[in-house]
């Protein structure tokens, strides 16, 4: 297990381990989780902490088991404590969605034993959820991830109040799709009535959610997770426009699909056209290219390119 797991992540694959395991050794516990054996008596004791009734038994032939006799407390959880718990996992890096990985096998379990309203939402993350080390990533808040989640199980069309990288806000009534996680980040895939258009919004920048009672119907065929690549470089605040000193071929390893669209303009050039709400973060993706380019539109990128320039120059100076 990675070392940056969650307490709480260690300390459900620790139960897991007992359940499978009866008469485990805090030795054999600390081998399979990775840690010290005081780390791993800290997990039993966050096990106790919860009311489940770890029994220890000294000696040799020694272990941990769970009680004999005692039915494990009822799991209770409310919505938002569902996706919080799912969020948890997913921020230790965890593939919540592989069965083969303990900790998202544990959760899996878990998941089955809430009531189906409340594992319906959770499931839905647990499924499309593919994390991504990515420490300056913003975690959402759990109770806006929940009325999400839960607007998109039910299909129901949503409010939403919403403030970009900019600091701008406005609203937007959209259909939600799906909440996806990607490249550590979480993600609102919508498609606005209005006008058609299909949209991804950051989870951490909705202000506010409400649910209306208008429903929707997804496509039949909906792949969140590639719905969500194809869109990424489209809807953003700011559009841009960058010419590429190099052929397709050369040009498209290095541009992955979120950042924009690619275009020959013939057999040394590339276009790349694209929108988004964060030009110092562009920028920086840009300066990773290892051929020349040229910002053609978006004053904003711009600037940012002309400001990173400057601070990188001013490092070697």
């Amino acid at each position: 297990m990675a070392d940056h797991a969650s307490p709480t992540a260690r300390a459900l694959l620790t139960l897991e381990l007992i359940q499978t395991r009866p008469g485990i050794t805090a030795g054999d516990l600390a081998g399979a989780l990775g840690v010290s054996e005081r780390a791993a008596r800290r997990y039993v004791g966050i096990l106790r902490e919860a009311e489940i009734p770890i029994r220890s038994v000294p000696g040799v032939r020694g272990g941990y088991t769970v009680g004999r006799g005692v039915r494990l407390p009822p799991l209770v959880f409310s919505s938002t404590e569902a996706l919080g718990m799912v969020m948890a996992v997913l921020d230790s890096h965890h593939d919540a969605a592989d069965n083969s990985d303990p900790v998202g096998n544990a959760l899996r379990k878990i998941i089955r034993a809430l009531p189906e309203a409340v594992a319906t939402q959770a499931e839905v993350v647990r499924r499309t959820a593919r994390p991504v080390p990515d420490r300056h990533a913003v975690p959402p808040d759990p109770t806006t991830t929940a009325a999400l989640v839960l607007a998109s199980s039910c299909a129901h069309v949503v409010r939403i109040g919403y403030r970009t990288g900019s600091g701008s806000e406005w609203e937007a009534v959209v259909e939600p799709w799906a909440v996806v996680v990607r490249h550590g980040r979480w993600y609102l895939l919508c498609r606005r009535p209005r006008d058609g258009a299909i949209r991804t919004y950051r989870v951490d920048r909705v202000r506010s959610v409400a649910e209306l009672e208008e429903p929707f119907e997804p496509p039949a065929d909906l792949d969140p997770v590639a719905a969500l690549e194809e869109n990424f470089a489209v809807g953003w605040e700011f559009a841009v426009e960058i010419l590429v000193d190099g052929p397709l071929g050369e040009v498209q390893p290095w541009v992955p699909r979120a950042i924009g669209r690619l275009e020959a303009v013939d057999a040394e050039h590339t276009r790349m056209v694209g929108t988004t709400s964060d030009p110092p973060w562009f920028a920086e993706m840009l300066a990773a290219l290892p051929m020349p380019f040229h910002v053609i539109d978006g004053p904003e990128l711009r600037a940012a390119v002309d400001d990173l320039g400057r601070r990188l120059l001013a490092a070697v100076v």
